[in-house]
């Protein structure tokens, strides 16, 4: 088949899509991608993967979304693809959109998570959807990261057979890594005490970084943040830097900005802790790779990560946009070596079983190869 994914931002294509139509490609299949340019997509064109820019907008701003449905339709009728995947709310809406207009045999769709279920004014979730439950009508297969999230598309009448083939990351690349380890707390200044605490995402408000920057005041003198991400051009919302500037005046040396990274792996070798104190989510990559990597997790109850932690095993789930108990959370992290040590190696053996990559896509894939089910 010749397949078009389609996404939102290179940040989706690079860090989310690209082991997908690797394996793709592997199974005999021609895959292009479309989504915004962007510096990311350098990584699947240097693997010969070709890319076209689309001028994809994460907003409902009517003319920008028109301007792009208008792209992918004349895209879609130059490739003349069998399948149409596509991702990501407002992109996925376009893409699915298109490929009903021009005819594409067939179309899926991936859930990284619904609209209507992230914090907001009641219309925006009425409008999220609505949209949502017409597109779903067009939808061959659809599939999500979350089981909650296959659950709400059935139970809200979105689409009759929605599949949650969950998210995954590969087991060998986040191994644990003493050499990592030893160079990068040199190289950022951790001593031998200090628990590092890692925070790995994009810099918007509904991350949790306004929670997470208050709570670190709470935390004893041995805990240290170390903050990997930047935020991208197309994102919206508070400016967080002010946020930034004022705990780095009061943590001092316990808080490390590190910036966008490429070495994750070695990050996460180097921490003791991993958090993501989120206000919504799909079910968030950076949380399997820290698992992966034998780190216990500190996140929020909600859709996602807490099919991903489990309470008191793993990690420690604590309420959205409240600082005392996620503070009062990592104190207790920072204070216990052993029990950092337990809910690490707990954490590889679970993300092992469900969030292995290989597994994740050998049934992602057989599920788009496969023919759809008539309702």
């Amino acid at each position: 088949m010749k397949i078009l994914e389609v996404t939102n931002v290179d940040f989706a294509m690079r860090h989310f899509l690209l082991p997908l139509m690797r394996g793709l490609r592997a199974r005999g299949h021609e895959v292009v991608g479309a989504c915004a340019e962007g510096p990311l997509l350098e990584a699947p064109r240097a693997e010969g993967f070709r890319i076209e820019p689309i001028a994809m907008s994460r907003s409902l701003h009517p003319l920008r979304q028109a301007r792009a449905l208008a792209q992918l339709v004349a895209l879609m009728r130059a490739e003349r693809p069998d399948m149409v995947h596509a991702h990501m709310p407002i992109s996925g809406l376009l893409a699915r959109t298109a490929a009903r207009i021009t005819g594409v045999p067939r179309i899926a769709y991936t859930c990284h998570g619904f609209l209507f279920n992230q914090p907001g004014p009641a219309w925006r979730g009425r409008l999220a959807l609505t949209l949502e439950r017409a597109a779903g009508r067009i939808t061959d297969t659809y599939l999500t990261v979350s089981e909650e999230e296959a659950a709400d598309a059935k139970r809200l009448r979105i689409h009759p057979r929605p599949v949650a083939v969950l998210n995954g990351r590969d087991p060998g690349r986040f191994a644990h890594d003493p050499a990592a380890r030893t160079r990068l707390r040199a190289e950022l200044g951790a001593g031998e005490g200090d628990c590092v605490v890692i925070a790995i995402s994009r810099l918007v408000r509904h991350k949790g970084f306004c929670e997470l920057l208050a709570a670190m005041a709470d935390t004893p003198p041995n805990c240290v943040l170390w903050v990997a991400g930047e935020r991208l051009a197309s994102d919206h919302g508070e400016d967080l830097e002010p946020h930034f500037e004022r705990a780095a005046t009061t943590l001092g040396r316990r808080l490390v900005r590190l910036g966008y990274r490429e070495d994750v792996p070695a990050l996460l070798s180097a921490a003791d802790v991993f958090t993501l104190p989120s206000h919504f989510e799909g079910l968030p990559m950076s949380i399997i790779e820290a698992m992966l990597a034998g780190l216990p997790v500190v996140a929020t109850d909600i859709r996602g990560p807490r099919e991903q932690v489990v309470p008191e095993e793993t990690g420690l789930l604590v309420p959205p946009m409240q600082v005392q108990p996620l503070a009062a959370a990592l104190s207790r992290l920072a204070g216990s070596a052993a029990l950092r040590r337990s809910m690490g190696v707990a954490g590889r053996a679970r993300a092992l079983m469900r969030f292995d990559e290989a597994k994740v896509l050998r049934r992602t894939i057989a599920l788009l190869e496969s023919p759809p089910v008539l309702s």
